[in-house]
């Protein structure tokens, strides 16, 4: 599984680095080397045990920010190599469940409250720096926002921050207890390394993207191998 972020490398450089080596440059007036590249996500989990799973809402929304650069191949400018920087969220939203990851114990706990005080609201977020490369193809470069576009790509990153956050403390029935926020943040139970498959495709500056992690969300032994993926919308100019 290691050698496939190392192949998809090398196959995109490989394919630019061909295609750069055989004509003149054509210019592309119309199109910037420089974009930012927004998404919104739906996020959700892979592998999670049933015990947790049933617990987990349905919309897990958070979003990803990048700053992009994009150079196309010299004899195809239908097609480029997009490389940027940025930073990629994901949002895990419970329901009657809080995960103690500021615990010690050797493994993560998941802790059921539906019988007893609970949070209206509860979620774990995380946030990675990341580096995203992107093999893209345009149906008319010289107009982008005018086009069909789609992209294959993978993303590395590393863990800034791994934090809950619950609001809203309930009791057993439901009535309000109080109002306050409880944030507790540790990165002891996770991988901090992430590499995720990407794909996107669509029309002008909007395109629906898929990603799915590689790489396991925890450190091992601490909880099931569990993978994040994410599906939603991009808006960029590329």
């Amino acid at each position: 599984m290691r050698k496939l972020p190392v192949f998809l490398f090398t196959l995109i450089f490989s394919a630019s680095a061909f295609s750069q080596a055989k004509n003149k440059q054509i210019k592309l007036p119309n199109r910037t080397a420089d974009h930012f590249m927004i998404q919104l996500a739906s996020n959700f989990w892979n592998g999670t045990a049933d015990s947790v799973s049933g617990f987990v809402k349905g919309l897990n929304r958070s979003a990803n920010a990048y700053v992009m650069i994009d150079k196309p191949f010299k004899n195809s400018p239908k097609f480029s190599v997009g490389i940027g920087i940025g930073v990629g969220t994901a949002n895990i939203y419970f329901k009657n469940m809080e995960v103690k990851i500021g615990a010690l114990t050797p493994k993560l706990p998941f802790i059921r409250t539906d019988t007893g005080n609970h949070y209206k609201k509860y979620k774990l977020a995380t946030a990675f720096l990341e580096i995203p490369l992107e093999l893209r193809f345009s149906s008319n470069p010289e107009t982008p926002n005018k086009s069909f576009k789609g992209a294959i790509g993978i993303k590395v990153g590393t863990l800034l921050n791994a934090h809950t956050k619950g609001k809203g403390l309930e009791n057993a029935g439901g009535a309000k207890i109080n109002n306050f926020t409880v944030k507790e943040s540790s990165k002891s139970y996770f991988n901090t390394t992430r590499i995720s498959l990407t794909a996107r495709a669509g029309y002008g500056i909007f395109s629906v993207f898929g990603a799915y992690g590689i790489t396991n969300i925890f450190k091992d032994g601490v909880a099931p191998v569990t993978r994040l993926g994410q599906i939603g919308i991009t808006v960029s100019g590329l």
